[in-house]
């Protein structure tokens, strides 16, 4: 469907891990290496490692391919690796889940703004992750409070598909529980992965890149910003050129995007 024919914009579906937070390098990655020193053993993903493994969606993947990949004979060695990596990736989202309790992972800018003002203005919300529910309840708790989860009329969260992104069935389950078409959302993510997966869900989608992600290969998003922007730091429009006149993210912006020219 052509920009100018789309439907008026209706919901709002947000990945989470680099697009509600920053939470890769000092979050997920340090809750895994905790696991590990937990469980006894000399694994230690550094954040340039990591950002390696980040091409693999799904913890549990990341894990079994840093098997495969950087230690293939222990992995060969483990009576019941697929057990072990479960263990280790519930022992993970423990020790994440008390790291956004204490000291917390902040919002980046504008995403605290921009949900409050979409609830407002009567637009829906949804959530699309490859992360584990409890990480996503975590999040959200952490930075809106307890009740926060029921401001989303569907999250899409772990193993609910059996394919992660870039596969686009997360954001299939979301678009069928909300039943509205793709082209009546917006989605908002931060790497590749995720871009193709809301792309391929015919998914118009606004990436905000991280640290990781910002050598990915963005030219399919309908607009590419450093952050959503907040009153006081206006966001910078990275791509596409033409796009003028963009320094907050708020709903009318999204609306007139949206719409197309």
């Amino acid at each position: 469907m052509a920009p100018h024919t789309r439907p008026p914009l209706r919901a709002l579906i947000f990945d989470v891990d680099g697009t509600l937070a920053d939470t890769e390098r000092d979050g997920h990655r340090l809750a895994f290496n905790r696991a590990f020193a937990e469980a006894g053993l000399d694994w230690a993903w550094d954040p340039a490692l990591y950002g390696d493994l980040l091409a693999v969606t799904g913890g549990k993947e990341r894990i079994r391919h840093y098997l495969e990949r950087h230690r293939p004979e222990e992995l060969s060695r483990l009576p019941a690796p697929d057990a072990l990596i479960a263990r280790l990736h519930a022992a993970k989202t423990r020790h994440y889940t008390a790291l956004l309790a204490d000291p917390g992972i902040p919002f980046r800018h504008g995403v605290r703004r921009l949900i409050e003002e979409a609830r407002a203005e009567g637009l829906r919300l949804a959530i699309a992750t490859t992360t584990t529910p409890a990480n996503v309840t975590a999040l959200l708790a952490a930075g809106f409070g307890r009740d926060a989860e029921s401001w989303f009329a569907v999250i899409g969260a772990g193993d609910v598909v059996p394919a992660k992104k870039p596969a686009p069935d997360i954001y299939y389950y979301v678009l069928e529980r909300l039943g509205l078409p793709a082209e009546a959302c917006l989605a908002f993510e931060d790497s590749e992965n995720g871009l193709r997966a809301a792309t391929a869900a015919g998914l118009p989608t606004i990436v905000t890149p991280t640290d990781y992600s910002r050598d990915h290969d963005f030219r399919d998003a309908l607009a590419v910003l450093d952050h959503l922007g907040d009153r006081d730091r206006p966001c910078r429009v990275l791509a596409p050129p033409g796009l003028n006149g963009f320094d907050l993210v708020d709903v009318p912006a999204l609306r007139r995007l949206h719409a197309g020219p």
